[in-house]
């Protein structure tokens, strides 16, 4: 399975939040870029990601003048961000479900940029098609609540059925594994109780 980190953008253009907004624009028009990653003012400051939707919808559309706005004021902060090592699939789910089109690769430090594109163009989910197991299921699910609840506030409708999905979830994992034990146990049982059958002696040291 391809990861993140496999067909992320490495080269990561920033901007800093104090920034004017006709700044960012110059730099995505010269970059050709939708997105710029807002730089942490500390190491634990969260990253923020301004777009070019951010800048038409929030200033353009309202005749601001971009000279005089901040990209703090117009950014998503704290924005989601991904994993090097999770799955492709797992980057397109949360895409969708969050409605964003691309976050920043983080671990620890900025590592690149992932995007729709990028699943699009670079990943080989044609050839090689993969299924969420139903953990890697849970953890999509447990970043999509954030997102949502992070969006919509967390009193929210949206965000109080996101949580339900991952509450059930949890369950459906939970039960699995107690499934998972039972059935080691009766094995380990009949062992017991015919050390000489053929399953049970391949796991003799």
């Amino acid at each position: 399975m391809m990861k993140a980190e496999d067909i992320m953008t490495p080269e990561v253009v920033t901007i800093q939040g104090s920034a004017t907004v006709a700044e960012a624009v110059v730099m995505m028009k010269e970059r050709k870029l939708r997105a710029l990653v807002v730089e942490r003012r500390n190491d634990n400051d969260p990253y923020g990601i301004v777009s070019e939707t951010d800048i038409v919808y929030k200033v353009a559309a309202f005749g601001h003048d971009p000279k005089k706005m901040r990209v703090y004021e117009i950014m998503t902060k704290p924005c989601i961000t991904v994993a090097p090592d999770l799955g492709v699939e797992y980057v397109a789910r949360l895409f969708a479900n969050t409605r964003i089109h691309r976050a920043p690769v983080v671990r620890e430090k900025l590592l690149g940029i992932i995007s729709v594109s990028d699943i699009m163009h670079k990943s080989d989910f044609v050839e090689k098609p993969q299924q969420l197991f139903i953990e890697d299921r849970l953890e999509v699910a447990r970043e999509e609540a954030r997102a949502i609840c992070q969006e919509k506030g967390e009193t929210a409708p949206e965000c109080a059925t996101a949580w339900d999905i991952v509450e059930e979830l949890q369950a459906t994992v939970a039960d699995r594994r107690s499934r998972q034990k039972e059935n080691q146990s009766s094995f380990e049982t009949y062992c017991d109780e015919n050390p000489n059958a053929p399953e049970c002696r391949i796991y003799e040291d």
